[in-house]
């Protein structure tokens, strides 16, 4: 499934989709890494299924100091300050990286406690509407994009200082964390990173969820005439409420952006189908749109079965001289990073 096994060990905290999925696929390519969640139950389920999990928080984040280990925090974006502060009493020299789903509002809450020169951060874009233990699987990060944030890098650099040999270590763990589990690894800024998923994850959802209520407004015919379009339109509108509130309004700003766009293309549309009876700016739109997608998404076959995205490609070497431009025109091309 990867091309390489971490050798350093990996601890995640919280065992829901990304972070149960994270530990399935370490599990099986051989790679040093446990989990932590606060539901014994969900502790009982994945140690049941053969893996090494706790529901001791204090003592889990012990063991990964002494192992030195990559923290994961695969948790809610509210519970990220609480486990951030966990992190800093009981594994105060251990690396950090989280996948929660906005960066900026981790990034502040790592500088706010002084961890930022062992934190960065990474998001897989990669889930399924289901949650939990029991929606875990293996290989459900292959061939996503794992987007790494590099803020930390810019702001030393902002400020005439070179990324320290720590941060520097990290940023290569967290690079190789990605690359283990078979996902593309895409630098940004976290920003960008916002802006980007506030209109092609968040966006989606809230979408699906007025499109899943306008069918259920139109009553039981409705609801039985509906096929391939509106399932699909509406998948991601079975995720848990909670969840989707976490994601949305952790991303207020951007989101609201996005909404905004998507708001007045959809009144042109309205405009234009009862003054010309006619949607075809929309249409036309959005065809482009999703060609332009379909391509950049699209995947070539290799030797042995793997494939690979048509992203372009960026080799940098971290900490040397100019790898922070090289990252910043990474971002921009939106192409995937190899490390060398």
């Amino acid at each position: 499934m990867s091309r390489n096994v971490p050798e350093t060990p990996v601890c995640i905290l919280g065992l829901g989709l990304i972070g149960g999925c994270l530990l399935r696929d370490l599990t099986a390519a051989g790679a040093p890494a446990y989990g932590w969640n606060r539901s014994p139950e969900t502790v009982r389920r994945a140690v049941a299924d053969g893996h090494d999990a706790g529901a001791d928080l204090a003592a889990t984040l012990a063991r990964a100091e002494a192992d030195r280990a990559l923290v994961v925090i695969a948790a809610p974006m509210p519970a990220v300050g609480d486990l951030l502060d966990a992190i800093a009493e009981h594994a105060p020299n251990a690396g950090i990286t989280d996948v929660v789903s906005v960066k900026q509002a981790v990034y502040d809450e790592v500088r706010a406690r002084g961890l930022a020169d062992r934190y960065v951060g990474c998001h897989p874009m990669a889930g399924t509407a289901d949650s939990g233990w029991a929606a875990t699987c293996e290989g459900l990060f292959r061939g996503a994009a794992w987007v790494v944030a590099f803020d930390h890098a810019d702001d030393l650099q902002r400020a005439g200082r070179a990324a320290g040999a720590r941060w520097v270590e990290v940023f290569r763990q967290v690079v190789a964390l990605g690359d283990a589990v078979g996902a593309e690894v895409i630098p940004s800024r976290a920003r960008h990173h916002d802006r980007a998923v506030a209109r092609v994850s968040h966006l989606p959802h809230l979408l699906a969820e007025a499109l899943a209520v306008v069918g259920d407004h139109g009553g039981a015919l409705t609801l039985s005439l509906a096929a391939g379009s509106f399932r699909d339109g509406t998948r991601v509108a079975g995720t848990r409420p909670d969840l989707v509130r976490a994601m949305c309004e952790g991303n207020a700003t951007a989101l609201g952006e996005a909404l905004d766009q998507a708001l007045e293309l959809l009144g042109d549309c309205r405009r234009q189908l009862a003054e010309e009876g006619s949607v075809a700016d929309l249409v036309e739109a959005g065809h482009v749109g999703r060609t332009r997608y379909e391509i950049r998404s699209g995947r070539r076959e290799l030797a042995g079965g793997a494939t690979l995205s048509h992203r372009p490609v960026i080799r940098v070497s971290p900490g040397q001289r100019g790898w922070v431009a090289q990252l910043e025109h990474a971002e921009h091309l939106g192409a995937r990073l190899e490390i060398f």
